[in-house]
């Protein structure tokens, strides 16, 4: 997104990471597209995820525009670095990716359905990069909330390896494992494309549809 940020084919060992702040960055209370709030506590009965797909600008607004989806923000997400900044983010210091937190109702739409938005949403082949997003802040993540999303995020990854071997893709370098903390950007950040409709957004998918949920029974 931004010239100065890093490069970085790889994650750095702990120790080398930039230690962060104990301060909390500051967001606004209320998502700027449907009014909800994007910080617990959320309406009773929500459900969360976490998934990092590239520039979080694109990815939260793939998240929002779903039915049931009650809120998102975006953040960082699986480094050491506590509370960073963007701009320690993008220096490739911090082994956090860009991530969106994605609050839903799940009875109005279930954790597969927001798999194959995030599957078909992004190229998960790609390493530590995004199109012409490049960096370890950019890697595909899926951070699950307990077993029951782990299980279902690690099958949905099978299932769509098939998918994408059959239409000529090597392997799916997504990083699955429990969530860990998530640390909110800044507000400028939070709904970007809300706020600037002609914003920057790299979001770009494969064109190969994910058999999850309904599909994969079928």
């Amino acid at each position: 997104m931004f010239a100065f940020m890093k490069k970085m084919k790889s994650l750095l060992p702990a120790e080398g990471t930039l230690p962060g702040r104990a301060q909390k960055v500051r967001v606004p209370e209320r998502h700027f597209i449907n009014g909800n709030p994007i910080e617990a506590p959320f309406a009773q009965g929500m459900a969360q995820a976490v998934f990092g797909l590239g520039c979080f600008w694109g990815a939260e607004k793939l998240f929002w525009n779903i039915a049931g989806v009650y809120s998102t923000a975006v953040g960082y997400a699986g480094g050491e670095t506590k509370n960073p900044t963007y701009e320690e983010v993008c220096s490739g210091f911090t082994n956090h990716t860009e991530a969106v937190l994605v609050v839903f109702d799940p009875e109005k739409v279930d954790y597969e359905a927001l798999l194959k938005a995030f599957w078909e949403g992004h190229d998960p082949t790609q390493g530590m990069r995004q199109g012409n997003d490049s960096g370890s802040q950019y890697r595909s993540v899926i951070y699950a909330y307990g077993e029951e999303q782990l299980k279902k995020a690690l099958s949905s990854r099978d299932l769509f390896q098939v998918a994408l071997k059959n239409k000529g893709y090597g392997s799916i370098t997504t990083e699955i494992k429990a969530a860990p903390e998530f640390y909110y950007a800044e507000d400028y950040h939070q709904q970007y494309l809300g706020k600037n409709p002609n914003g920057y957004c790299g979001l770009g998918g494969t064109g190969v549809s994910c058999p999850v949920g309904v599909l994969a029974k079928a």
